[in-house]
Order: structure tokens, then C-alpha cells, then sequence
């Protein structure tokens, strides 16, 4: 792609927005001292272990499409990272991934036990519904928008979405990769919950029907693009910036292993233009959206 990207506009959104997510995650989640103070810190040890905060990002650059402040959002916004966290976590257990690290320490359940990593996912999922529920508390936001928007995170992680790609993941491995399979296990066990965070941010800040299809959009290929650049850096990424083995996705259905290494990045790149097309109908609202895709696209970890 010709176009460059505002790298340190991104990096600066990135930053401020990664940084209120953080707090208000410490303030929602119980203390580790808090009984059953074993769960507690399973669940803090998996939340706080690193990450982009993508997701809640996402959430409060769809509201903000609306207008609505980041503050306001940031309920919204946790839940979403609680849902991540509480997937990667039950993805790393033995019976799914087999993962002895995430994001550069010992996964949940090496440290915790199997068990006690299960509590924890679940008690994250639970938790990350409560919080969505508390938007509620912003004057501007009607009920009808919480229930819209827990219908939209409910169908983004279940079997028509997350939940729904990793079982189809399951299946596909050490099968024969082929195209079909790859983009449908991604559009699912990525793409889904990426696109229900822009639209649930569109629709807690009152985004107009129109806004809310273009973030739809933008978030189908978004997921896409970031999905198979992470594809991509699990081949040639660096074990020390990605925080996990390379080629720990060996035995999975992924791009590179369907398409090669070439292709990929031709279809990371043309869903990344996709997605900065679909919000050019937002003007100003839009860039934001776009630098992110943009600097997502040339992400090395």
C-alpha cells in the first residue's frame, strides 16, 4: 500500500486510549485480595499481562464516530477486553491450544492450573456482561441501547461467531488448509467479536443506522487484515515481539499456509484499503479509523 500511514497519530491514540482502558480495568476488576482472592489473581494475571487493548479501542472509536466522550464508554470498552482475555485464556488451556505462553510469561493455567484458568475465563466473561450493563449509568444512554448492544456481543462470541470459529479451527486441524476454510474460521473467531466492538461503540454513543452499517464495514475488513498479518508474524515474526513461539500455529489453517507468504500480504493489504474505504463517508469522524488500519497493517507484533 503507497499510502503511509500517520504512524504517531495512531501510536498517540493508541497510547492515550491504552492507557484509560488500563485504569479503568484496575478499578473494575476485584482486588487480589478480595475472596476468593485465588480466582482474583488469575483473573488480573491474564488481564494485565500485555496487549494492544484493540479491542476496547475499538469500542471507544465507535462511539466516538458518534460523538460520544471516551470516558463515557469505558465500561463498554473493558467488556470487550474481558471477553478477549477470557477467550485466549480457554484457548491456551491443554484440551484447545496447548499454549505455555501468551504475551511473553507462562499462561494462565501454567501457572494457576487447569481448573482454576477455566474460573477465571468464566469469571471474566460474567463480569465483562455486568460492565456493559453499566453504560447504563451515562445519562445519554437509553436501555434500548444496552440491550441492543448485549444482543450484538452476545451473537459476536457465540457459535455464530467466536465460539463458532474456534470449533471450526478444532476441526480443521492437521487437516488439508484450504481458502474456504481459512476465511471462514477467521471471519468467525476474530473478525466477529472486532466487528461487534465498533458496533457496539456506534451504537451505546447513538450512531445514526448509516454510521453503524459503515463501522459494520470497516470492521469486517479490519478483522480480516489484522488476522492474516498475525497469521503472517507467526511465520516471520520475531519470538521476543510477538511474546509467543513462532510457528506455534503449525498444525492450524491459516493464510500463509493456504495462500503463502506473497499472497497474504496482497489480501492483508487489500482488505486494509477496503477498510479505509468504507469510512470515507465519515469525513473527519473517520480518521482515527483509518490511521488505524493503516498502522495495524505494518504491525510487528
Amino acid at each position: 500500500m503507497r499510502e503511509a500511514p500517520r504512524r504517531p497519530a495512531a501510536e498517540a491514540f493508541l497510547a492515550e486510549h491504552g492507557r484509560l482502558v488500563e485504569e479503568a480495568l484496575d478499578r473494575h476488576l476485584p482486588s487480589v485480595d478480595t475472596p476468593p482472592q485465588i480466582v482474583h489473581r488469575a483473573m488480573r494475571y491474564s488481564v494485565f499481562a500485555g496487549g494492544k487493548r484493540l479491542r476496547p479501542i475499538l469500542v471507544i472509536a465507535g462511539a466516538g464516530v458518534a460523538g460520544m466522550a471516551p470516558r463515557d464508554i469505558l465500561p463498554a470498552a473493558c467488556a470487550a477486553e474481558l471477553i478477549h482475555t477470557y477467550s485466549l485464556i480457554h484457548d491456551d488451556l491443554p484440551a484447545m491450544d496447548n499454549s505455555p505462553m501468551r504475551r511473553g510469561r507462562p499462561t494462565c493455567h501454567v501457572v494457576f492450573g487447569e481448573a482454576m484458568a477455566v474460573l477465571a475465563g468464566d469469571a471474566l466473561h460474567a463480569l465483562a456482561f455486568e460492565l456493559l450493563v453499566r453504560t447504563a449509568e451515562h445519562p445519554g444512554c437509553p436501555p434500548e441501547r444496552i440491550v441492543r448492544a448485549v444482543g450484538e456481543l452476545t451473537r459476536g462470541i457465540g457459535t455464530a461467531g467466536m465460539v463458532g470459529g474456534q470449533v471450526l479451527d478444532m476441526i480443521a486441524a492437521g487437516g488439508p488448509p484450504d481458502e474456504a476454510s481459512v476465511r471462514e474460521i477467521h471471519r468467525l473467531k476474530t473478525g466477529s467479536l472486532i466487528r461487534a466492538c465498533l458496533r457496539i461503540g456506534g451504537i451505546l454513543g447513538g450512531a445514526s443506522e448509516a454510521d453503524i452499517e459503515i463501522l459494520t464495514r470497516y470492521g469486517e475488513n479490519l478483522g480480516l487484515a489484522f488476522q492474516i498479518i498475525d497469521d503472517i508474524l507467526d511465520v516471520v515474526g520475531e519470538q521476543a515481539k510477538l511474546g509467543k513461539e513462532t510457528g506455534s500455529d503449525v498444525n492450524k489453517v491459516t493464510f500463509p499456509a493456504v495462500f503463502g507468504l506473497e499472497r497474504s500480504r496482497q489480501l492483508a493489504d487489500e482488505a486494509t484499503r477496503q477498510a479505509i474505504a468504507s469510512v470515507e463517508p465519515l469525513g473527519p469522524r473517520g480518521t482515527h479509523l483509518r490511521d488505524l488500519a493503516l498502522f495495524l497493517l505494518q504491525r510487528e507484533r
